[in-house]
C-alpha cells in the first residue's frame, strides 16, 4: 500500500522559486528528491513524513496541499510530519531559523524592511521573534508603536520580549533613553549585543528576524559570531553610492555560514499617487547589477512610497495593511521563507543522498 502512495507522490515536482531563471520546470519530484519519508498506513491513515524546513512558507504550504490531495485521491486519510535532517543552523530542533537584515550603509530603509518582513512571516502564522540590535539607531520600537514599553525580567532574572502585532520584541531602544545618544565604544556595543542575545527568553520561536546594525564593523561581526544565522537579506537603493556599500555588506557574509538569501532594493522609484506612473528617484537598476554581480536574487524592489514612512511613524507595518505596497512586503516574506525552505529541503537532500547541495539562485 505504502509503494502505490509513493508512486502518487511522484508526480508531485519539487517547487521551483519564482526568481530561479535556472530551473523553470522542476525536473524532481518529492520522492526522487528524497523529500518522502518513510511512508507507513495504518487503519488506512497514511503517515507521511516530509522534509519541510520553513514552517508556513508559500511554496511548502501549496507542496502540503499537493500532498494531501494525492493521498486522498488514493483513497487514504493523510497525517503528515515534519521530520529534516539538514546541516543549516536551524537544524537544531530548539533553534528558531535566524535571517538577518543588513546594509552596507544606513538611511536605506533596512529596519522597516526588517520590521515589515517580519511582521510579514508572522501574518502567516509563524511565531517571530524580531531581534533590533542597531545600537545607533534602534528605530524598530517606534516603528512597531511600543516605544517606552518597560522591560522585565522573569523569575530567571532572563529579559521577557516586548511583545507587538503578533511579535515578539527586543530593542536596545527598550533600555536606553529614547532623547539622548548612545555612546558607547566597540566594547560595550560588543558586551551589550552579547548580553542580550543570551539574555532573552524568547519562547519557541519558528523564525528570528535580526536587524543588524548598518556598516561592516565590530557589531556585526560580534552578532554573525554569536547567532546562528541561516540566511541574510541585503538592502539598498539603486544609485551607485549605496550599491559600493552593499558589495562591503555582501562580502561580509562570505566567512560565515549566513549566505545571503538576495537583495531587496528599497526606494526603487516613485509611484504618483495621482496618476499612478512611475519616476525613477534615484538611478535605475541598482538592485540587479548588484544581484548579478553576486549571483543572487533580486528579491523585491519596494516603490518610494510616503505611505510606508507613515505606517511606520503610528507603529502599524504597511504589510499588515490592505494596499498595493503592502502586497509587495507580504510577497517579500512570502520569498524570503521560500528560499529558507529551499535551502534546508537541499541541506537535507545532500544529507541523505551523499550529494552536494545546491545553490540557492
Amino acid at each position: 500500500m505504502s509503494q502505490s502512495i509513493e508512486d502518487t507522490l511522484r508526480e508531485i515536482p519539487v517547487p521551483s522559486l519564482p526568481d530561479d531563471e535556472s530551473a523553470t520546470e522542476p525536473t524532481d519530484d518529492i520522492v526522487s528528491a528524497g523529500l518522502v519519508g518513510e511512508i507507513t498506513v495504518e487503519d488506512e491513515t497514511a503517515h507521511i513524513p516530509l522534509a519541510f524546513g520553513a514552517p508556513y512558507s508559500p511554496a511548502e504550504t501549496e507542496l502540503a496541499a499537493a500532498v494531501r490531495e494525492a493521498v486522498e485521491a488514493a483513497g487514504y486519510e493523510p497525517s503528515l510530519s515534519v521530520v529534516i535532517d539538514d546541516d543549516t543552523p536551524a537544524a537544531d530542533d530548539d533553534a528558531p531559523i535566524v535571517i538577518a537584515v543588513s546594509s552596507g550603509k544606513g538611511g536605506v530603509g533596512k529596519s522597516t524592511i526588517a520590521a515589515n518582513l517580519a511582521a510579514g512571516i508572522a501574518d502567516r502564522g509563524a511565531r517571530v521573534g524580531l531581534f533590533d540590535t542597531d545600537v545607533y539607531g534602534p528605530n524598530i520600537p517606534r516603528m512597531l508603536g511600543v516605544q517606552g514599553e518597560p522591560v522585565r525580567a522573569d523569575q530567571n532574572q532572563q529579559i521577557v520580549p516586548v511583545e507587538a502585532h503578533g511579535m515578539k520584541l527586543m530593542s536596545v531602544g527598550f533600555l536606553v533613553d529614547e532623547d539622548l545618544p548612545v555612546v558607547w565604544r566597540g566594547s560595550m556595543v560588543d558586551q551589550t549585543l552579547t548580553e542580550l542575545w543570551h539574555e532573552v527568553n524568547w519562547g519557541p520561536l519558528e523564525y528570528l528576524v535580526v536587524d543588524l546594525p548598518p556598516g561592516t564593523g565590530d557589531a556585526q561581526l560580534t552578532m554573525l559570531q554569536q547567532m546562528p544565522v541561516l540566511g541574510s537579506v541585503v538592502v539598498t537603493t539603486p544609485q551607485d553610492v549605496a550599491l559600493d556599500n552593499a558589495r562591503k555588506g555582501v562580502r561580509l557574509f562570505d566567512d560565515h555560514e549566513a549566505e545571503v538569501v538576495g537583495i531587496v532594493e528599497n526606494m526603487s522609484a516613485f509611484v504618483c499617487p495621482n496618476c499612478g506612473e512611475n519616476h525613477e528617484v534615484f538611478r535605475a537598476g541598482g538592485g540587479s547589477q548588484l544581484a548579478k554581480e553576486f549571483d543572487l536574487p533580486v528579491l523585491s524592489r519596494i516603490p518610494l512610497d510616503p505611505a510606508i514612512g507613515e505606517a511606520g511613524e503610528v507603529g502599524e507595518p504597511i504589510v499588515l495593511g490592505d494596499s498595493a505596497v503592502g502586497e509587495i512586503f507580504a510577497e517579500l516574506a512570502g520569498d524570503v521563507m521560500d528560499h529558507v525552505g529551499q535551502r534546508r529541503r537541499q541541506s537535507h537532500a545532500a544529507e541523505n543522498t551523499d550529494e552536494p547541495a545546491a545553490t540557492d539562485k
